[in-house]
Order: structure tokens, then C-alpha cells, then sequence
């Protein structure tokens, strides 16, 4: 699987695998990985429009 796929998956861009079954630690694991990498994303926006600013 590709990190793209994968990345689309967790923002709920892409379908999920429908044959795919996670458990709880696995649904954990996926929701702290969502939040980081909109946080990312966040601090990336935020550092591009400080250095396009100044």
C-alpha cells in the first residue's frame, strides 16, 4: 500500500478496504495517527505563511 493511499485513508479522502477489520487498538492507533498528521499539516501552513509574510 502506498504512503499516499494511506495517508488518504486515515483523512477519510480515500474508501477504506471493505474486507479490512481492525480491532480497538488498531481504531486507537489510527486516531492518533489521524491527529498527527493534521497537526503536521497545521504547523506547515502556519511556517509557510510566517516565511511568505516576512
Amino acid at each position: 500500500m502506498g504512503i499516499l493511499k494511506q495517508v488518504g485513508q486515515y483523512l477519510f479522502i480515500v474508501k477504506k478496504d471493505p474486507d479490512y477489520k481492525p480491532n480497538s487498538f488498531t481504531k486507537a492507533m489510527h486516531g492518533i495517527n489521524r491527529i498527527s498528521i493534521l497537526l503536521f499539516i497545521v504547523a506547515m501552513i502556519i511556517l509557510a505563511v510566517k516565511l511568505i509574510r516576512s
